[in-house]
């Protein structure tokens, strides 16, 4: 095809003000995803929109394997669906009250704040 440019699973974006830790997540837009390494504001990055990877979880939040989940983009963190979170994937494993982190499946498709 004349017109294929990528699969997507990587995009470039523009580094968003503060820049970026290797492995953060990040919205830009409506797009969803982890920093494949550390960038300065304004420089270019490289955002994996697909995947599975542990992210930060909000402690009190309750996840089944399967579950939907969304980022808390004021939090940083990954929670259940709810007002103001960005819906991202489904946890691949489950995650009780007290725990921090938990393994994600991003979906890899555009997102907005509920």
């Amino acid at each position: 095809m004349k017109n294929y440019l990528q699969n997507g699973h990587i995009v470039r974006v523009t580094t968003p003000a503060g820049g970026i830790a290797s492995g953060d997540a990040l919205i830009v837009g409506s797009i969803f995803g982890i920093a494949a390494y550390s960038s300065a504001e304004g420089d270019p990055l490289e955002l994996a929109t697909t995947g599975v990877y542990r992210l930060p979880k909000a402690t009190a939040a309750v996840l089944t394997v399967g579950a939907r989940v969304a980022w808390d983009n004021t939090a940083k963190n990954i929670n259940v669906p709810g007002a103001g979170r960005f819906p991202v994937g489904v946890a691949t494993e489950a995650a009780g009250n007290g725990i921090t982190s938990v393994a994600v499946r991003l979906d890899g498709v555009a997102t907005v704040a509920a």
